[in-house]
Order: C-alpha cells, then sequence, then structure tokens
C-alpha cells in the first residue's frame, strides 16, 4: 500500500528548533521524525512513500532523495499551507489505490498494522487509529463520536466542547473516495480546509470508516517540550529492549 506522509508545515510552535529546518528533520533521540515516521510505514508494508513537502523542502529532498531504505519517495509540493485536506489534495496525483495517510510529526510505538489490516482484509472506506485524551487536552484534536459497532458517526475539529474524549492520532487508511471530498470541502473559521470537514463528508455520504484504538503510545511534537518527553519515551523503550535481549539465555 502507498503511503504518504505530510510534511510540509513550518512547526512555529516548535521554535526555535525549527528555526534553521523542516518540522520533521527536528531530531528525537537522534533521529529525524520522519524517519521515525517511515520507518512505522515500512513495519505497516509501505510500498511508496509520497512526501508532501513545503517549508524549507530543499533540505528533505538533498537528504533523502529518491528512496529511503529501498522504498521510492515522491514527493508533492503543497506551496501555501492551507490545512490538511488541501494537503492530502496534492498526494492525488501520484495515489493509485488505497493508501495510508500519517502526519509527518507523530512518534508511534504501537499497533499500526491493526489499522492497514482492517482496511485490507475488511474494506472499510477508511480506518483510522485514535486515543482516549484528557478531556481538557481533547479540544486540540479532531474529535470523534462513534456508534456500538466502533464506527465513526462525527468528526469536529478542535472543538470547545468536545463530545467525547476519543480523538484522531495521525494515523489513517483511506480510499480514493478521501480526494472526492477533499474537494468539496469549504475553508473553516481558521481559514484552512480541515481533514475532520472531510470525513464528515464521508460520514454523511453513507461510507464505513472504522475506528482502531491505540494499543500503545503516541506524542504529538507540537511543542519543543513535546520533543523532550518524546526522547524519554524512545529512550525509555529502547533501553527496555535491549535489558530484554540481555536477559536471553540461550541453551546448548
Amino acid at each position: 500500500m502507498q503511503a504518504v506522509v505530510l510534511a510540509a508545515g513550518k512547526g512555529t510552535r516548535l521554535r526555535p528548533l525549527t528555526d534553521d529546518k523542516p518540522k520533521v528533520l527536528v531530531e528525537v533521540n537522534g533521529k529525524p521524525l520522519i524517519e521515525d515516521v517511515f520507518e512505522n510505514l515500512i513495519a505497516c508494508g509501505a510500498s511508496e512513500f509520497i512526501l508532501v513537502v513545503g517549508y524549507k523542502k530543499e533540505q528533505i529532498i538533498d537528504r533523502y532523495g529518491d528512496d529511503y531504505k529501498g522504498v521510492p519517495i515522491t514527493y508533492a509540493h503543497q506551496r501555501e499551507q492551507l490545512g490538511l485536506a488541501h494537503a492530502i489534495l496534492q498526494a492525488e496525483p501520484y495515489v493509485d489505490d488505497d493508501f495510508m495517510l500519517m502526519l509527518g510529526d507523530n512518534v508511534f510505538r504501537g499497533n499500526l498494522a491493526d489499522v492497514v489490516n482492517r482496511q485490507t482484509e475488511e474494506r472499510a472506506d477508511a480506518a483510522f487509529l485514535v486515543e482516549e485524551v484528557p478531556y481538557e487536552e481533547a479540544s486540540r484534536y479532531g474529535v470523534l463520536d462513534t456508534n456500538e459497532y466502533g464506527e465513526i458517526t462525527e468528526v469536529v475539529e478542535k472543538p470547545d466542547d468536545p463530545p467525547s474524549n476519543l480523538v484522531m492520532t495521525g494515523f489513517y487508511t483511506f480510499t480514493s473516495e478521501i480526494f472526492h471530498a477533499c474537494h468539496l470541502v469549504q475553508p473553516s473559521d481558521r481559514g484552512e480546509y480541515e481533514l475532520p470537514d472531510a470525513i464528515d463528508l464521508l460520514i454523511q455520504s453513507g461510507r464505513t470508516i472504522d475506528a482502531i484504538r491505540l494499543d500503545g503510545w503516541r506524542i504529538d511534537v507540537g511543542f519543543p517540550e513535546d520533543r523532550d518527553r518524546a526522547e524519554e519515551r524512545v529512550s525509555e523503550a529502547e533501553n527496555a529492549m535491549t535489558e530484554q535481549g540481555e536477559e536471553v539465555v540461550v541453551e546448548d
């Protein structure tokens, strides 16, 4: 499955870390954010990366060129940062079939493959990895309502009064129907073309959208303190794996 990675943002909230580099090249535990994204997508079977770039895009293109660990990279240029729905449309000419979508500023450790399996095996129109957060934090994200079958019935972008504390995490699978919905989206009060608005159009048209709960953890690296927190979690996870390896005893 192809994988679209959104990596065009300026990362203004991450300053000064992004003064001289695009957000996705900010390092977490010695590795650029985007490489963590690449590794997760490779583990999910990515056949091609379609990388939507914008701010300081030359640094990304010069660094990774035509492939990452043998997986080809195609670059799509978002000349103005006008929201996630607008960013997705920049990838439309290069997408052939169902695809994965990941935001380039998230660090994941968890069950991403479950989302891909739901898309490929059960032929959902879309599937999202979701998680519960404290209610006071929910207004930072796209907030979901679901029915008794786990299907998403409503998505609200950064609401003042969240209908739930279940939020989108930044990893999705879609069919090509998402492009039609993105074309129909109107600018929000923020002046952006919002992905949740496109998803709501899919829901209203009767499409089946499944929510898969995150089994693991995820950090949205939006502020410098988030980067520090991600470094701590990644370091802890790597140390734990090392310790487990040292405890293995091979018997003759």
